[in-house]
């Protein structure tokens, strides 16, 4: 983070979009400034597009100025019911800029509800009413005071720390928007900040109030920790709040350790999350539904755990069981139950697959049959297999690790193999020579042609019978005999 003065934020602020805002508001004699998430991102040295701009006063009124004098290469959205309004700025090329409105407001809550009784307020009243100090910094753009931050709540110190928390009391700020618990968790998760002691003694006095929150904006919070650099961070922390116990309670369950006879497993909450963390080291940046597979992976396991005197626990079927618990895991967090939901149902009931292929003797047909099952996806089931190695010791975890390796070889041996195998008819051109007495030839051509067109359009096996047959009605209708049987 660096720190900059009220000159260099001028500086930093001198572009054409934000003294275009400035001469507008200064026009219309109303205060405006710059806040929130841009404002921070200047000073973590974020690149950011989307600016929100506050107007003490009328946004909408500022904003379709705005458009006014900038014309074409400007397109202008009033959302009257939320008294916002956006501007979107082309600029060269395809590069766009957002820029939001709103009035300045103070807001007050009903308890059953997220939606505030909104008025129009001062700039003190719009920073009060902000989720987290860091977020509630605001630039002036007016022209006398272009570049002045101003931030009441020391918010530029919490960014130095590193500190989440709350601008007021931090009760009164989750109890009135319960969501903020789960952008709080967010922001500490993306930004690797610490949650201010206070403010997490709040998220657990106010967890419960979570249940008043949609599905469709938990999951949209849920997405982007998990799509941070490290989600097991954020999930822990969901999880110490009290708050993943009213998200995803099967993945709590996951918290134990028994033991008996001396005998006891592991953690496989602790287990997961590290799971999670490997995946999210090794896979692509889209790898959302991946990282999904990768928490939900065990979650049948709570369901399938079973002492056996000989084994120990075991907890056959885990696997299968999750798959089972899928579907109804994302109808309740209100996450797509489409293609993406498939593809994390098959990694949970396949991941176990490869594991028990590694620990044994790694065979053509156990590889063709894992393949034939994971499809498209089998890379990426690899992916998760190998994440799930976090066994503490390295002799087995380098076992595994050589004979994944073993089953990632045969696996590209057998693709290469059956592609040949099925783009090549099974019958060459030798044998069709030598069937048909013939020496290298136009005939010969068309024949092969007419048996790789019809294993290509999958219209016949690529086997010998039906090909045989469809290679002697072809010739038949080329005039050619049958000399030598085959």
């Amino acid at each position: 983070m660096i720190m900059y003065s009220d000159a260099e934020l001028a500086q930093i602020l001198d572009k054409d979009i934000f003294h275009r805002i400035s001469e507008v508001a200064d026009s219309m004699g109303v205060e405006c400034y710059v806040v929130g998430g841009y404002v921070r991102d200047i000073f973590l040295e974020r690149p950011s597009n989307d600016i929100d701009v506050v107007v003490v006063g009328s946004g909408i009124a500022v904003a379709t100025e705005l458009k006014k004098r900038l014309g074409r290469c400007a397109h202008l959205s009033v959302f009257r019911n939320f008294g916002t309004a956006q501007v979107k700025v082309t600029g060269g090329g395809s590069h766009v800029m957002e820029v939001e409105f709103v009035g300045a407001r103070r807001e007050s809550y009903s308890h059953d509800s997220r939606k505030p009784i909104v008025e129009d307020g001062t700039l003190e009243d719009d920073q009060n009413r902000r989720d987290f100090t860091i977020n509630a910094l605001a630039i002036c753009l007016n022209k006398e005071r272009f570049g002045e931050l101003v931030d009441p709540f020391d918010g530029i110190y919490d960014l130095e720390d590193g500190i989440i928390r709350t601008p007021l009391d931090p009760d009164i700020t989750f109890s009135d928007d319960p969501l903020r618990m789960l952008r709080c968790v967010r922001f500490s998760a993306q930004l690797k900040f610490n949650i201010d002691d206070e403010t997490f003694d709040a998220l657990q006095r106010n967890a419960q109030r979570l249940k008043i929150i949609s599905g469709e904006r938990i999951q949209e919070e849920l997405n982007k920790i998990m799509m941070t650099e490290k989600p097991s961070r954020g999930i822990y922390d969901l999880y110490r709040a009290g708050l993943l116990q009213q998200i995803l309670p099967e993945l709590c369950l996951l918290d134990i350790v028994e033991t008996r006879n001396g005998r006891a497993h592991k953690n496989n909450f602790y287990h997961t999350l590290e799971v999670l963390d490997n995946v999210a080291q090794t896979a692509p940046d889209d790898s959302l539904w991946l990282r999904w597979a990768a928490l939900l992976h065990d979650i049948g396991k709570p369901k399938s755990k079973r002492w056996d005197n000989a084994a120990g626990w075991t907890f056959h079927n885990h696997n299968f069981i999750g798959a089972k618990m899928v579907p109804q895991i994302f109808r309740r967090l209100k996450l797509p139950l489409d293609a993406k939901m498939k593809y994390v149902q098959k990694l949970v009931d396949l991941h176990m697959r490869p594991i028990v292929i590694a620990d044994e003797e790694v065979t053509d047909s156990a590889v063709r049959r894992l393949l034939n099952d994971a499809g498209d996806d089998i890379d990426d089931l690899m992916t998760l297999c190998e994440a799930d190695i976090t066994s503490k010791n390295e002799v087995r975890k380098a076992r595994f690790r050589d004979n994944f390796r073993m089953v990632r070889e045969k696996l590209v041996e057998l693709q290469e193999k059956d592609y040949k195998r099925l783009l090549q008819p099974v019958i060459d051109g030798n044998e069709i020579m030598q069937m048909f007495g013939l020496k290298p030839s136009r005939e010969v051509g068309e024949l092969k042609k007419c048996l790789k067109e019809a294993v290509l359009d999958n219209r016949v096996a690529n086997e010998r019978e039906p090909l045989m047959q469809l290679l002697v009605k072809k010739a038949k209708s080329m005039g050619l005999d049958i000399v030598n049987s085959i």
